[in-house]
């Protein structure tokens, strides 16, 4: 049995820590695990392969993205996402090797995946399309420098990798 004087009284939590999990995050497990990803990009001239994986971080709270492939001229890359406690829904804390780091906002229901940003000249957006089975998703980025027109920039095709 332990003993009770040696114990050190907890700190107050704060106002802003969350008591529960939000509901919104509950959909992001379709994620959890690695994707082995095939990648064409308007630039680049063949397919690229990469992996990415999802894991939560520990609490639950988070789920973190960490994505490489085999180009130099694709960056490595971070991402944090998470319940937006400043509106609904979800945002992505995106960072690269390069030094980029953006904000998305995203949902993920029905098995359509959505993130977006509308930041002036570089406007991004993201459709992903889960099989019946959730092993593939089916991917694409498109870009707008204006806002109004968009065109294609990437496609990403995601097979869950074994074990995941």
């Amino acid at each position: 049995m332990a003993d009770s004087t040696n114990l050190k009284p907890q700190a107050p939590v704060p106002n802003d820590v969350p008591n529960t999990r939000s509901p919104a995050l509950e959909p992001l497990q379709a994620l959890v695990g690695t994707w082995f990803v095939k990648m064409t990009h308007v630039a680049l001239p063949d397919t690229v392969h990469g992996q990415k994986t999802y894991e939560w971080l520990e609490g639950g709270h988070f789920l973190i993205e960490r994505s490489h492939f085999d180009h130099p001229d694709v960056p490595d890359s971070i991402t944090i996402i998470g319940a937006d406690d400043s509106s609904e829904g979800l945002s992505e804390h995106y960072f690269d090797s390069r030094g980029v780091s953006r904000v998305y906002k995203m949902n993920l229901s029905d098995g359509t995946w959505n993130v977006w940003r509308d930041t002036p000249g570089f406007s991004q957006r993201f459709t992903g399309k889960f099989s019946d089975d959730g092993k593939t998703i089916e991917s694409s980025w498109e870009l707008s420098k204006d806002g109004v027109n968009w065109e294609h920039d990437l496609t990403l095709t995601y097979t869950r990798g074994k074990g995941a």
